[in-house]
C-alpha cells in the first residue's frame, strides 16, 4: 500500500509535502508582490469567462439580426418568384 501511495504522490509523502510547502511559499510571495489575492484571481477568471460568453452571445445576436434582415428581403422575393413561376 505504501508503494501505491508513493507512486500516486510521485515520491515519499514527506518529500512531496516539503516540495509543496516550498512552492506554495514561492507562489504566495510572488502573488503578494504583484498584489494578487486568490479571491481576486478567481473573480478575474470569472469576469474573463463572462466577457468571453458575452462576446459570443453578442456575435450570435448580431448574426441572428443579419439573418432576420436578409430573410425580410429574400423570403418575399422567393415567394413572388415561386408564384410567378407556377403561372407559366
Amino acid at each position: 500500500m505504501g508503494s501505491n501511495l508513493q507512486r500516486f504522490l510521485g515520491g515519499s509523502p514527506g518529500a512531496v509535502a516539503t516540495k509543496l510547502i516550498f512552492l506554495s511559499l514561492l507562489v504566495g510571495a510572488f502573488m503578494a508582490l504583484l498584489g494578487i489575492t486568490p479571491v481576486g484571481l478567481f473573480e478575474r477568471v470569472l469576469r474573463l469567462l463572462r466577457d468571453i460568453a458575452d462576446l459570443g452571445f453578442g456575435s450570435l445576436r448580431e448574426v441572428g439580426q443579419w439573418l432576420l434582415y436578409g430573410a425580410m428581403v429574400v423570403v418575399p422575393l422567393w415567394l413572388l418568384s415561386r408564384l410567378f413561376a407556377s403561372r407559366r
